[in-house]
């Protein structure tokens, strides 16, 4: 790192993580190792702007708020869904303006709406009477987005029980008290859940947002911005493009008027696959019977649940590491069980893995490790959470 500025190392074609493991120095590291493949953001922007053409993709910080990949997103052009005073000032300090952001927290304290407004961060979301009061006390000339209720039926983190509004009782309601306070209604929004599945769920939103529009206009407030949240997969690009197809079928349909802007919260769709993280094993352990038989080996990485696997908690995806040894396929296999490095019973990866009989200091590696891992993680027990290198393709 140079002058704080971390640095960046170039690659032809592909990113060969093996070969990264063998040229640095990782069996005098105990720290664990993230590499981070910033190209791979690129070629997500891509894809999306390919099928989604009219949907301008705005990251969602709070997936993953590393300084690093904001800014690449930023130059880039992409635009930014921020959830707190501390990431409007992160994204706005790489030169990101105001309009290129959604303050998408419906339910915001005080000084994150007083800093809002002084940074002229107008477009934020809005679901019960009490926010609507609040920005009329403390930034009366914003744009309120409504956002309602509309789940997935299959989705892997539900979030309608805590935020969004009832769609056809409680969002009128909200903007005729907006219109009697004198604020703006200017759009609506939505979030099918985190993981989502099932292709109707979008269609079923999009159906109350036009509806909502309707009422809006029909009351006098003017209604151009359609946010169709966030739920996109990040690293199932075939269902990606059932649900691109999908969400532009519906937006298409019901909102064909090209004056209306509409955005997207893509946050695992952007960051998931980028990141590689490399964990080391310092301890081990055999179990056997009581006649001496091996039951099952015990490892102890030097990374766990309260480090980049605390994702487990909230996403319980299976996991499969990659071993960069030789011969891995044809040695026999053992009941092993995984433990991160605290003193914690409950720090456990995994206890169901068939795994060849690995010794102390082999690297074991974990892909698509880059949504919802680095921003929850501690240095609980003081275990440094990982270290983060970074790569990128040369342009020919």
């Amino acid at each position: 790192m140079a002058n704080g500025t971390p640095e960046i190392q170039y690659y032809e074609h592909e990113l060969n993580i093996r070969r990264v493991i063998e040229q640095s120095d990782l069996q005098g590291l105990d720290q664990a190792l993230i590499i981070c493949d910033l190209s791979s953001l690129e070629r997500k922007l891509r894809l999306w702007q390919k099928l989604l053409p009219r949907i301008k993709p705005h990251y969602a910080v709070k997936c993953n708020d590393n300084p690093v990949l904001v800014k690449f997103l930023a130059d880039l052009g992409a635009g930014f869904d921020c959830a707190s005073k501390n990431e409007l000032k992160l994204v706005l300090g790489f030169g990101v303006s105001p309009e290129r952001i959604i303050f998408a927290h419906p339910c915001r304290p005080a000084s994150h709406l007083k800093y809002a407004k002084e940074q002229e961060v107008v477009n934020g979301t809005v679901d019960n009477e009490f926010e609507v009061y609040k920005l009329s006390q403390h930034f009366p000339n914003s744009n309120l987005i409504v956002r309602f209720k509309s789940e997935a039926k299959k989705a892997l983190c539900p979030l309608g029980e805590k935020y969004g509004c009832d769609a056809e009782a409680d969002a009128p309601a909200l903007m005729i008290l907006s219109k009697a306070l004198g604020l703006k209604v200017t759009g609506t929004s939505f979030h099918v859940g985190s993981g989502c599945s099932e292709m109707e769920a979008y269609d079923r939103a999009v159906e109350k947002a036009e509806n909502i529009f309707r009422f809006g206009e029909l009351i006098g407030h003017n209604m151009n911005l359609l946010d169709v949240g966030g739920g996109f997969p990040g690293i199932d690009d075939e269902l990606f493009e059932e649900i691109a197809v999908a969400v532009n079928t519906s937006v298409q349909l019901r909102f064909p008027d090209e004056r209306v802007k509409v955005i997207a919260e893509p946050g695992r769709f952007f960051v998931e696959a980028a990141y590689t993280l490399v964990c080391k094993i310092h301890a081990k352990r055999e179990v056997r019977n009581e006649n001496g038989r091996l039951e099952k080996l015990m490892y102890y990485l030097n990374d766990g649940i309260y480090g980049v696997f605390a994702a487990m908690f909230y996403y319980p995806e299976e996991l499969t590491p990659v071993l960069y040894l030789d011969d891995v396929e044809s040695r026999p296999k053992f009941k092993s069980v995984m433990w991160g490095p605290s003193c914690d019973a409950l720090d456990k990866i995994s206890d169901n893995w068939l795994l060849p009989n690995l010794n102390c200091g082999d690297l074991l590696g974990f892909r698509n490790m880059g949504a919802y891992t680095v921003p929850i993680a501690s240095p609980f027990n003081g275990f440094d959470v990982p270290e983060t290198r970074y790569f990128l393709a040369k342009r020919l």
